[in-house]
């Protein structure tokens, strides 16, 4: 049966989109990114198990296209003016998890028997992580705009900066050390005349070429797959690689008003040919040979799952963080990404590292991202468990975290607000009106800033913290009102509100608890809970909107009335 669908490329490409399909449902039900599930489909098709893959060459080519695709996607987020305004904390934590994850995973490679060459690549591979998990698991959760959300963004746009330079180095030792390539001169020539042509395009043409494009999404869209594929074809000819040069093709549209749509718009196509990526991938494992690399990936694992968030930990509790938000962020960083894989399969192709080394880190990334995508999931659990020995990473007064002068001199307020989105914001505004004192809380420092940009007064703090919720001014206030959505920090809805209930008991809060519903089941569960009001937003805004309608259109002369807001 497989050797009828293979007889044509069309039909092998088929067999193996269906195979993509049915591993990625799978994948899906056991939560795993599609990073997991596409190396699984490469594993399978390879010649030790299906044997799918036979048209090497065309899988090959539409692999190289979806790496400088990858990399142009990686250049496109490297805005010169987003690297000025990288935090320190960011900095100082991406740059110590790099040097801690090499040096360390460097000196394991060479006493588990590797030679230096080997241990080099493995240890610069696994100081990178995938920025497509993390930034689609902390999505998930709605932790985007928290501040351990936020500081993990910056350091992996630490993480991306050193990934263009290991690249560039590697390629370059690769160049020095090959006899029938390009001379080191010639490449570091064309390196300053691509540099070049990329500063001179950013300055005079890409705004003005851009905004023209994109009165045409699809011409733009082309536009820039086409410059990816011209730079990778570039770099690749001069010696720099095709990593390189699609690395660089993004950084020239970085600073372009339409970058955030253009990586949206690609994003789908970079994930369809990163599967040909891991297809090629798995063509050229030989799973027989793994066995001999299981106690290797086994260490290298536990020490990036293990050591990468430790040394977070360690980085940001020096720098006076809390060590909940210390933690939260040291997760994000327990697993190798496809970077990783294409750095290896990189010196692989140089001619440097054996395709052994490959092996290895596959089997490293297979068992750290589908461990740590629980890890992040779970994250708030894992950290209930882990929190009575975690204090020796926590310096006395946390300076660094955002903590309101009002709160931390002992001020009292009538009204405690948790969650300053839209609603919370315009429950704030009125109780402001009618002379209430009220104090925001949010796990977003963004939301906070504009709570007080408001003239309100605001709080940095995560409602279901029993650490946060002790040092607030609870025990005085007689109302607690919840507005948090769906979703916060990894549990549901229900869940986070009944924490903030019980939290509020313990620490004394004898007054009441209003929270947000969204339908009647959970209206009931609350009530049962302990809420002495249930809001219920959307049929709040129904009511409103009918009465408002209904008094409109019976008033004679209705027509003429302004537009009243509610």
């Amino acid at each position: 049966m497989l050797e009828l669908v293979t007889e044509t490329t069309f039909g092998e490409i088929a067999a193996l989109l269906a195979l993509a399909a049915v591993v990625g449902f799978i994948g899906l039900a056991a939560r795993q990114p599609l990073i997991v599930s596409f190396i699984a489909v490469g594993l399978l098709a390879g010649p030790s198990v299906l044997g799918l893959v036979q048209s090497a060459e065309q899988i090959e080519l539409l692999s190289e296209l979806g790496i400088a695709l990858l990399l142009f996607l990686v250049g496109i987020k490297l805005d010169v003016k987003l690297i000025r305004s990288l935090g320190s904390v960011s900095l100082l934590t991406g740059l110590g998890q790099v040097a801690f994850t090499s040096i360390f995973g460097f000196l394991i490679g060479l006493m588990l028997g590797l030679d230096q060459v080997t241990s080099l690549y493995v240890a610069v591979a696994l100081t990178f992580s995938s920025t497509i998990i993390i930034v689609k698991l902390l999505s998930d959760k709605r932790e985007i705009d928290t501040l351990h959300g936020q500081i993990a963004l910056g350091f992996l746009i630490v993480q991306d900066l050193v990934v263009v330079l290991a690249m560039i180095v590697l390629s370059t030792i690769g160049i020095g050390a090959s006899d029938d390539g390009p001379g080191i001169p010639f490449v570091l020539i064309s390196g300053l005349v691509m540099v070049g042509t990329v500063f001179v395009f950013i300055r005079f043409l890409a705004d003005p070429l851009t905004s023209r494009l994109a009165r045409a999404p699809e011409l733009l869209m082309i536009f820039a797959i086409a410059l990816a594929a011209m730079f990778a074809a570039v770099g690749d000819f001069v010696g720099l690689g095709k990593e390189v040069g699609g690395l660089m093709a993004g950084v020239a549209l970085a600073s372009t008003p339409f970058r955030e749509t253009i990586s949206a718009r690609l994003a789908p196509l970079r994930d369809f040919l990163l599967l040909f990526f891991f297809l090629a991938l798995g063509s050229s494992l030989d799973l027989s040979t793994l066995g001999s690399n299981v106690t290797a990936a086994i260490v290298f694992s536990i020490f990036v799952l293990v050591g990468n968030p430790l040394i977070v930990l360690i980085i940001m509790g020096t720098l006076g963080y809390r060590k909940r938000t210390s933690m939260l962020a040291g997760l994000t960083v327990a697993q190798i990404s496809e970077f990783s894989l294409i750095f290896v399969a990189m010196g692989v192709t140089l001619g440097q590292v054996s395709p052994d080394a490959l092996g290895l880190v596959t089997m490293v990334g297979i068992v750290t991202i589908a461990a740590s995508t629980y890890m992040i999931t779970y994250s708030h659990r894992l950290y209930d468990w882990l929190e009575p020995v975690l204090g020796v990473f926590e310096r006395k007064g946390t300076p660094r975290e955002p903590r309101d002068a009002a709160v931390i001199s002992g001020a009292k307020y009538d009204v405690l607000v948790f969650g300053l989105g839209r609603f919370g914001s315009a429950i704030g505004r009125r109780l402001k009106e009618k002379g209430i004192s009220a104090l925001g809380v949010d796990y977003s420092p963004d939301a906070v800033h504009k709570w007080r940009s408001l003239g309100l007064e605001a709080e940095f703090g995560d409602m279901t913290d029993p650490e946060i919720i002790a040092e607030l001014p609870i025990a005085s206030a007689k109302w607690i009102i919840s507005t948090v959505p769906i979703q916060v920090q990894g549990l549901t809805q229900e869940d986070s509100r009944r924490a903030l209930i019980q939290l509020a008991g313990l620490a004394g809060f004898e007054g009441q608890i209003a929270v947000v519903s969204h339908n009647e089941e959970e209206t009931r569960g609350l009530a049962s809970a302990g809420a002495d009001v249930v809001l219920e937003p959307f049929e709040l805004a129904a009511e409103r909107a009918v009465e408002n309608v209904h008094l409109q259109g019976t008033e004679s002369g209705s027509r003429s009335l302004p537009p009243k807001a509610y």
